[in-house]
């Protein structure tokens, strides 16, 4: 299995594009949040991936760098669908609040001819805290990640053998999620900014965490693995240099700080 980060920003940024990534096991592909527009067509092409071939999508919540993309994907999915090109069914998984914004907005802003798809053959599928579905043969469990903000989702993917991939959607870990957290291979997670420029970014203002604290936080979770993105921008040549070393200071385990449609062998 690989990841493919197609964006690593947070909502601001513009020398990269937003969070969003895929996981892919062979020709098999699950796709998480969609960044803040169209723009995720033109990464999935540069990433060198088949946008008809993501057939299951999660979105983790409403904010606008994570939903539009998601929004974009139903259009494509169902002007396809019309056309007689979209062989077969996609499903989109949400949290009520996600699956109504994209359920009403598919409707209201698709020809009947495209919106007709909706609820059909393209399924938008409302998952609650600790539903499990079967994507790719592996289980994928959601969870409410405790969000004080909008209501927000992550999940703990099912790897086989006893490993499992947690993502902690975009906000610093809660102790909530600590039953799907602890011991996973791979950990993904926010880290807004160095804890040496917190009075720069303010991340705590914005619910979110620094390098230092994500660090720390897998060495105390036993993670093998972890993964950072929804990042500032704003010394993006260096970044990945820069949140390595103050990274390292404070865990042990495999850090990576990819780059937009950077591959990662899981």
């Amino acid at each position: 299995m690989k990841l493919t980060m197609l964006g690593t920003g947070n909502a601001l940024v513009t020398e990269c594009y937003n969070t969003c990534f895929v996981i892919s096991d062979k020709d098999k592909h699950f796709m998480i949040d969609g960044g803040g527009g169209n723009a995720v067509l033109y990464q999935l092409k540069q990433a060198g991936l088949n946008w008809m071939d993501m057939r299951d999508i999660f979105v983790t919540h409403k904010h606008l760098d994570h939903i539009l993309g998601a929004v974009w994907m139903v259009r494509m999915i169902c002007q396809y669908m019309n056309q007689g090109s979209y062989e077969g069914e996609a499903r989109i998984y949400g949290h009520e609040e996600v699956i109504d914004i994209l359920r009403k907005m598919g409707m209201k802003l698709l020809p009947k001819k495209q919106s007709r798809f909706i609820d059909d053959r393209l399924h938008l599928i409302v998952v609650e805290d600790g539903d499990k579905a079967e994507i790719m043969g592996h289980e994928v469990t959601f969870f409410d990640i405790g969000s004080t903000k909008a209501k927000q989702f992550g999940f703990t993917f099912d790897m086989g053998s006893g490993e499992k991939l947690t993502c902690c959607g975009d906000e610093p870990y809660n102790e909530i999620e600590e039953k799907y957290a602890r011991d996973s291979k791979w950990l993904l997670h926010e880290a807004f900014c160095l804890y040496g420029e917190r009075d720069i970014f303010n991340p705590y203002e914005k619910h979110h965490s620094t390098v230092k604290d994500a660090c720390e936080l897998a060495e105390t979770l036993n993670v093998e693995n972890v993964i950072l993105y929804h990042t500032e921008d704003k010394n993006i040549a260096k970044r990945k240099e820069l949140y390595m070393a103050e990274g390292k200071e404070f865990y042990h385990g495999n850090l990576f700080v990819p780059d937009d449609l950077e591959v990662i062998e899981l």
